[in-house]
């Protein structure tokens, strides 16, 4: 029996079950990065939690379609430019690439549309008259502003108070605004700044409305899910609430919202603006992309995850032992997803709890009493890890993988040294290769049929 799925919403505070809007049919957005640097693990965080929701949903709806924006115009990126002295496109593309190379690395599956603000600016500049015609926004000195106090429902996301609001949004003190707490949908651009054509000059648009129109390009309003980081409830999300529920008279913009926690380091939120980061890039020279992906889901996602570089080594050595095991067995069909850890993902993504329960299913592997059992127990663990994007690899190429240290050519080139050391029982010299590995993070057992080895 499939478990039905329950989700926090952050709009109504609980958990509730989820069922899509249109009947066989889910529709899913999450903001994705603004590209002006790379990446941390901070960021990383709701790349891998919304790819896990992306897996299950999947697996129990017939469709899913998932959107995650890309952010190509914005005055950090305007900034980053300047102080690199290179071209704004030169910038993107290339910490697009790099963006790309690091999903890729955390085994993240490409989103269904992958919309760049640039490509969509035609479709927020309709939605900003839309606004203005319905007396939701104004423009003023070559701004346009969305007029908070047009929409009463405004903070229901948050649930800040107005005094709150409008010292959280950090906004512009400006003589043209209206009200304290209205935010920009268009401003004007230097000759030297990206810019389009509009009905109120040459300009660029607000961050908040780039989501609100690319989400509804590509799910329509109102959709199911919409997810973020929690530092995006607001401003961000409260404003495209507003923007989408103004401009087309809705009640609401997605059903669900869903926000992952932050990621902290020596529990203080990791940010770029605070200086304590550590990139995802920099993650990969000390560990695998699937260990940093393991200790990503060792915490609930709505819980604080801290990041210590013991627990990412702690993460490895845990694959290690699930890669050993699942070395020894031929083949590597997937079997059916065991009950217990297909309960505990549909429990608003309780990733602690699954992987507990894979933890389970290595324990029944090792006391498998027959090659019947043991692969029936190792199809359960390999279809379940892989809801979760873990276990994919092939087990002899993990365990021999790594981070650096000796290349395999020279590995295999001092085994064969030290076998006819051995076989000459040269034992000193055989010890001192089997020392030499050791200090490498090779590890090495003798078997019946030859030597093998792996990374520590």
């Amino acid at each position: 029996m499939v478990p039905s799925l329950q989700l926090h919403n952050t709009l109504s505070r609980r958990k509730e079950p989820f069922a899509p809007l249109e009947e066989g049919h889910v529709r899913m957005y999450v903001c994705g990065p603004t590209v002006y640097q790379r990446i941390h693990v901070g960021n990383a965080r709701p790349l891998v939690v919304f790819d896990v929701l992306f897996r299950l949903l999947r697996h129990l709806f017939p469709r899913v379609t998932y959107v995650r924006n890309i952010t190509d115009v914005d005055d950090k990126i305007i900034a980053e430019a300047r102080r690199n002295g290179e071209a704004i496109e030169v910038l993107t593309e290339r910490t697009i690439a790099a963006f790309h190379e690091d999903t890729r690395a955390l085994l993240c599956l490409a989103p269904t549309h992958e919309p760049r603000a640039t490509r969509h600016i035609a479709d927020m500049i309709r939605l900003i008259a839309r606004l203005i015609a319905r007396g939701c926004a104004y423009a003023a000195d070559g701004h346009v502003l969305f007029h908070v106090p047009s929409m009463p429902a405004y903070g229901c996301l948050s649930g800040r108070s107005r005094e709150d609001q409008i010292a959280g949004a950090r906004v512009e003190v400006a003589p043209y605004k209206r009200d304290p707490a209205d935010f920009v949908l268009w401003k004007p651009s230097a000759g030297d700044e990206p810019g389009w054509d509009s009905p109120w000059g040459r300009g660029r648009p607000g961050w908040h409305i780039e989501c609100s129109a690319m989400a509804e390009h590509y799910l329509g309003v109102p959709f199911d899910i919409h997810g973020g980081g929690l530092d995006l409830v607001f401003p961000h999300h409260e404003n495209e609430i507003a923007q989408t529920c103004c401009a087309h008279g809705l009640e609401r913009m997605a059903r669900f919202w869903v926000h992952n926690g932050f990621v902290t380091m020596a529990e203080e939120k990791m940010s770029k603006s605070l200086g304590n980061i550590l990139t995802v890039a920099e993650a990969l020279e000390r560990a695998p992309g699937e260990a940093v992906r393991f200790w990503i889901l060792t915490a609930h996602y709505r819980a604080p995850l801290d990041f210590t570089e013991e627990a990412l080594r702690r993460a490895k050595r845990v694959l290690d032992r699930f890669y050993l095991a699942l070395e020894k067995l031929p083949g590597g069909d997937r079997g059916e997803i065991e009950p217990a850890f297909l309960e505990a993902l549909a429990d608003d993504l309780n990733t602690p709890r699954a992987l507990a329960v894979l933890h389970e299913l290595l324990n029944r592997l090792h006391r498998a009493s027959s090659a019947a059992e043991r692969e029936e127990v190792a199809g359960r663990l390999r279809a379940s890890a892989a809801l979760l994007g873990l276990l994919g690899q092939d087990p002899a190429a993990w365990l021999r993988g790594g981070t650096g240290g000796l290349d395999e050519t020279r590995i295999e080139a001092l085994l064969a040294e030290r076998a006819e050391a051995r076989r000459k029982r040269d034992f000193a010299t055989a010890d001192r290769i089997r020392d030499e590995l050791a200090r490498a993070g090779i590890v090495i057992e003798d078997t019946p049929q030859g030597t093998i080895w792996r990374r520590a």
